[in-house]
């Protein structure tokens, strides 16, 4: 199991056990994290699982497709950090790794 903490805007932290191959959209779903509307179910097609990752957990995940680039351009509070938890795939040296909740999904 990889051990994920998913920290809403309020500091609240939410810590969770996933299988490696889940995407952290239903790592924060299947634990009843809140903050992470999914609107799509996981299409990248609507920016509401919206998550920014620590600048030192980006290398461990590929770098976003072209159209998860143009769903976070949409998203209010997007930075360098910010990526959709339905386009990030669990695997084991994900180990450990904090995600940050925005205030608002969009």
């Amino acid at each position: 199991m990889i051990n994920l903490t998913f920290v809403e805007f309020n500091g609240e932290e939410h810590r969770v056990s996933v299988q490696q191959g889940s995407s952290l959209m239903q790592a924060a779903i299947e634990n009843f994290v809140p903050g992470i509307d999914a609107d799509c179910g996981g299409s990248c097609a609507c920016g509401t699982c919206h998550v920014k990752l620590d600048q030192a957990w980006l290398s461990k995940v590929e770098t976003p497709s072209e159209s998860e680039s143009l769903m976070l351009e949409m998203t209010p509070e997007h930075d360098e950090c910010s990526r959709l938890a339905c386009q990030i795939t669990v695997q084991a040296d994900m180990d450990g790794m904090i995600v940050k909740l925005p205030e608002f999904q969009m």
